[in-house]
C-alpha cells in the first residue's frame, strides 16, 4: 500500500492478497478478532481497486464466531448496498434475506426491517414470490412481538400481491390471519371490513374459509366464547402457520365470553316471578274471606 518515488499508485490487488492470507492464518490461531480485522483491509482494498462485490461478506463469519451480530448485519448491508449499485438487485436482496437470518433471534425488529426491504428489493425487480417469502416472514414475526397494527398492514401487502398473481386460495388464508389479528386489537370493524372487501376475491363467497369466519364473527359480536372457540380449532385454523394457529387459540371475546341468552329465554324469565305473583295474589283473594 506504501506509495514512493518509483511507485505512486497504491498496489490494491497485491494487498487484498495478502490481508486474505494474513486472515486465514489469524482464523487457524483462532484469533477471529484480529481475523476480522484482516478481512475488513482485504474488503477495503477490494473497494478501492473498483472490485467490491462480496468481500465484505466473510468479515462476518468471524463476527458470528464471536458472536458480534448486529456488527455483521452492518457488514451485510453494507454488502447489499453495494450490489444494488452495481447493478445485481437479487444479490443484493439474497444478503438483506441472510442478514435477517442471522439477527431474527436476536433482534426481531431488525430481522423485520431487513426482511422487509428485501421484499422490497424483490418486487421492484418483478420478482413477487420472493417478495412474498419475505413480506410472510416479517408479518409472522411483527405477529410473534404482538406489533398487530404492523402485522395488519403487512398481512394486506401480502394479500394484495396475492391476489395479483391471481393464488386466489392463499387470499382466503391471508383474510383468516387478518380477521385474527384485527380481533386480537379488539377491533371487530375492522375484522367486519376485512371480510366484506374480501367477497370481491373470486371464490371466496361460498367457500369454507368464508363460512367459518362469518360463524366467528357472529360468535365474537355475540359474545358467545364457545362459538368462537369451536370456529377456532376447526382444522382450517389449527393448521395455519404457528404464529396464527395461536392467535385463534388465544382468541377471548369481550364480555367475559359469556354466551348471551336468547330473546324468549329472557322474555321468559322476565315474565316467571309475575306469573307466579299473580297466581299467589288469587290464591290470597279467594280465601280472603275465610273458609267458610
Amino acid at each position: 500500500l506504501k506509495t514512493g518515488f518509483l511507485k505512486w499508485k497504491p498496489d490494491y490487488d497485491s494487498a487484498a492478497t495478502e490481508y486474505g492470507k494474513a486472515a486465514v492464518a489469524f482464523k487457524n490461531a483462532k484469533q477471529f478478532d484480529q481475523a476480522r480485522e484482516a478481512c475488513l483491509r482485504e474488503a477495503e482494498a477490494h473497494e478501492n481497486n473498483k472490485a467490491v462485490l462480496g468481500h465484505y461478506i466473510p468479515p462476518t463469519l468471524y463476527l458470528q464466531e464471536m458472536q458480534r451480530l448486529p456488527e455483521a448485519v452492518q457488514l451485510i448491508e453494507k454488502a447489499s448496498m453495494m450490489y444494488l449499485e452495481n447493478g445485481t438487485p437479487d444479490t443484493a436482496a439474497i444478503a438483506l434475506e441472510r442478514a435477517g437470518k442471522l439477527i431474527e433471534n436476536v433482534s426481531p425488529e431488525k430481522a423485520v426491517q431487513l426482511y422487509q426491504q428485501a421484499a422490497s428489493v424483490f418486487e421492484n425487480e418483478e420478482r413477487l414470490r420472493q417478495a412474498l417469502e419475505m413480506l410472510g416472514k416479517a408479518s409472522r414475526l411483527l405477529v410473534r412481538g404482538r406489533r398487530l397494527d404492523e402485522a395488519a398492514l403487512s398481512l394486506q401487502k401480502e394479500k394484495s400481491i396475492y391476489k395479483e398473481i391471481e393464488n386466489y386460495p392463499t387470499c382466503y388464508k391471508k383474510t383468516i390471519a387478518q380477521v385474527l389479528v384485527h380481533l386480537h386489537r379488539n377491533d371487530y370493524v375492522a375484522a367486519e371490513r376485512c371480510v366484506r372487501e374480501s367477497y370481491s376475491i373470486p371464490g371466496f363467497n361460498g367457500s369454507e374459509d368464508c363460512a367459518a369466519l362469518e360463524q366467528l364473527l357472529e360468535g365474537y359480536d355475540q359474545q358467545d366464547q364457545d362459538q368462537v372457540s369451536e370456529v377456532c380449532n376447526l382444522p382450517l385454523f389449527k393448521y395455519m402457520d404457528n404464529d396464527y394457529a395461536k392467535l385463534g387459540l388465544t382468541l377471548v371475546v369481550p364480555g367475559g365470553g359469556i354466551k348471551k341468552k336468547s330473546p324468549n329465554a329472557t322474555q321468559d324469565k322476565a315474565r316467571g316471578p309475575a306469573t307466579v305473583g299473580s297466581h299467589a295474589e288469587e290464591e290470597e283473594d279467594e280465601y280472603s274471606g275465610g273458609l267458610c
